[in-house]
């Protein structure tokens, strides 16, 4: 049987990623898919510049679009990134019947659900393993391998970057700021970091998952997103002291009223599995009703660890290509008219334990008025520590640990607080949650 004929559009990190993987592994791949899978066209906006990967054999061209319109060409691999231009040419490739593999996590939680109305109409696959996780197979895991489950939640560490960060500030107690540029330094972080440390990044992947994790359409507008940028080394350490780390996580869990779909740092008991996936790591725990929780652990990004995920998706197409359309693993992994309309919680809605830490005057009563406060508004508390005064001065940091609580009555006791005579600065407010199974 003759070869599956694929089209490039990237030849950057990734594609060249792919293109080696697929050379190396060219006869196990064969093997598990059942026809070979071959690189025939590419497109390139520099067709000169130094490659890491062998090109000999793949015609290259710069109009990407002359690749989506090769009739010769089965499977369209998008790897250019972003959601302008890579949207037309997924949205081409599909209206001329061709299977469409992509990485790109933006254009997915974006214009899925458009792209995905398109492809059912026309009857062709769109896969997108690569765009949550890099290498880690996480979509074919909630999809396929937990069918059989009620999803109640999510969480996951699904941006390298921030992960490196908050982890270089715990392991050395350094300052955002100063880890972010060796982050730059080091090609972990871009130029202009905003995706990455504000939680964009991981807000995109997120969308996906609970897409497929609940049955709902992708959402991204109503994704909460809050970043690490306010992070201190301070409360980095005082997190430590109290058993607890901080990781930048991305969080969905199905309610009685709606979906929580939220990222933000949040601080997780040291004894978790996934408080302890350091550096440059993914991971992401879902709680499935029959399985209880399961870890997916490896590299979000990086050449070939994506590229495995291209791969895989590669395969997977090749393997259905002569089968009935409408019995294809759906996109969302719901069917197309099965997808629910659960709304997507408020952040004010959701309830969470929190960390605290205050700059208070050192004199009597005020830790009283705080807690009255809190009392008040129905918000117990876990724990307390009280530093000693900062050097030269009378005030003092306080940090308390609540119990769950929904965050509209949180916002309000803060606002109290910051009200006080006796309290400086605004409030320093992280978001915890234990992630057990119970």
């Amino acid at each position: 049987m003759d070869a599956v004929k694929v089209g490039l559009l990237g030849l950057g990190t990734v594609g060249c990623g792919t293109v080696t993987v697929l050379a190396r592994n060219g006869e196990e791949i064969t093997r598990r898919a059942g026809r070979g899978i071959r690189i025939v066209q590419a497109a390139a906006r520099d067709l000169d510049k130094p490659r890491i990967c062998e090109t000999t054999g793949i015609e290259l061209t710069t109009d990407p679009f002359a690749v989506v319109n090769n009739p010769d060409i089965d499977i369209v691999v998008e790897l250019i990134g972003g959601d302008g231009l890579a949207r037309d040419l997924v949205m081409q490739a599909i209206d001329q019947g061709k299977h469409v593999v992509t990485a790109n996590k933006a254009l997915i939680a974006k214009h899925g659900n458009a792209i995905f109305a398109a492809a059912q109409e026309k009857g062709v696959m769109v896969a997108f393993e690569a765009a949550v996780a890099g290498g880690i197979p996480i979509i074919k895991a909630i999809r396929e391998g937990l069918a059989g489950n009620r999803i109640e939640w999510l969480a996951g560490i699904i941006n390298g970057t921030g992960n490196f960060i908050l982890t270089e500030m715990r392991d050395k107690g350094r300052d955002f700021a100063d880890v972010l540029k060796e982050a730059q330094e080091l090609g972990y972080a871009e130029a202009d970091p905003t995706f990455d440390v504000e939680g964009i990044d991981a807000a995109h992947k997120l969308t996906i998952l609970a897409s497929i994790a609940f049955g709902i359409p992708l959402q991204f507008e109503a994704t909460y997103t809050e970043g690490i940028s306010n992070i201190t080394r301070e409360d980095v350490a005082y997190a430590e002291e109290l058993g607890y780390r901080i990781k930048h996580l991305g969080l969905t869990r199905r309610t009685d009223a709606g979906v929580e779909l939220r990222v933000h740092p949040t601080l997780i008991p040291e004894r978790r599995l996934i408080a302890n996936v350091d550096g440059v790591m993914n991971a992401v725990l879902v709680m499935g009703d029959a399985v209880g929780p399961t870890l997916y652990y490896g590299a979000g990004a990086g050449a070939e660890p994506t590229a495995s995920a291209v791969v895989a998706d590669l395969v997977d197409v090749v393997r259905v290509l002569t089968s009935d359309p409408e019995n294809r693993v759906p996109h969302l992994a719901f069917q197309a008219d099965a997808l629910s309309d659960l709304p997507i919680l408020e952040m004010d809605q959701v309830e969470t334990a929190y960390y605290l830490r205050m700059l208070a005057e050192d004199r009597p009563g005020v830790l009283a008025e705080v807690t009255r406060i809190l009392g008040d508004a129905g918000i117990s508390i876990e724990a307390i520590i009280q530093k000693e005064p900062r050097p030269g001065t009378d005030k003092v940091d306080i940090i308390l640990l609540t119990h769950r609580v929904r965050e509209a009555s949180m916002n309000d006791a803060i606002a109290a607080i910051e009200n006080l005579a006796a309290i400086h600065d605004k409030v320093v407010r992280i978001r915890m949650e234990t992630l057990g199974a119970d």
